[in-house]
């Protein structure tokens, strides 16, 4: 049974862990000021261990799986839904509380991986959708490509991607991770019909954005 955490959260948490220990057990040789330190310090760090659990939780989800339904990349809220050259935008507004590992909306072929340096703007500004740092992967499906973004932000300043070009990735699949929350946007031809609206909340692999 997978442990339903990224392998990344382990180390931080055990790391984090041992350091705790380390610090409580030092201070029973110590005394007066530094005594309080270690103490105190080894309190911080058992919470930084038991947020890395939390912030790196990566629970398994049953997948809806049905040809004519998109599914969600990203847990989050909407916070904007626009058209663009034919094609719709889902923003998905990732806080740093919601679970962070991005799955596949579709099933199909990785086209495209594209990785672009930018700036670490909050996500509510208008330009960080192109000026921010952010990965870009680009699948093709039997109702044609889409495009699945994931943008950087002031305080998330790690995109990590679990595909490269020519995978085939399956509905649901987990494909990449942003560290400590920002946007996911997900590009889709505008003959969908859209299933969610502005403000709604969602949930990667289970809520549907969209059905042909």
């Amino acid at each position: 049974m997978k442990l339903p955490i990224v392998k990344e959260g382990v180390l931080t948490a055990g790391i984090c862990l041992i350091l705790a220990l380390f610090c409580y057990i030092t201070s029973f040789f110590l005394l007066g000021w530094l005594y309080l330190v270690f103490n105190l310090l080894a309190w911080v760090l058992l919470i930084l261990s038991l947020f890395a659990l939390y912030f790196y939780r990566d629970p398994e989800r049953k997948i809806l799986i049905n040809d004519n339904q998109v599914l969600s990349p990203a847990d989050g809220k909407i916070i904007e839904i626009k058209k663009d050259d034919k094609m719709q935008i889902v923003q998905i507004f990732m806080s740093p509380l919601d679970m962070h590992v991005q799955r596949a909306p579709f099933q199909g072929s990785v086209e495209a991986v594209e990785y672009k340096t930018g700036k670490f703007l909050p996500a509510f500004y208008k330009k960080a959708e192109i000026e921010n740092e952010q990965n870009i992967i680009r699948i093709s499906t039997i109702n044609g490509s889409f495009e699945i973004k994931q943008i950087a932000g002031i305080l998330a300043r790690r995109i990590v991607c679990w595909i490269n070009v020519g995978d085939k990735v399956i509905k649901g699949q987990r494909i990449g991770m942003i560290k400590l929350g920002s946007q996911v946007d997900l590009s889709l031809p505008d003959y969908l019909h859209l299933k969610v609206k502005t403000g709604d909340k969602v949930k990667a692999g289970i809520t549907v954005i969209a059905e042909g």
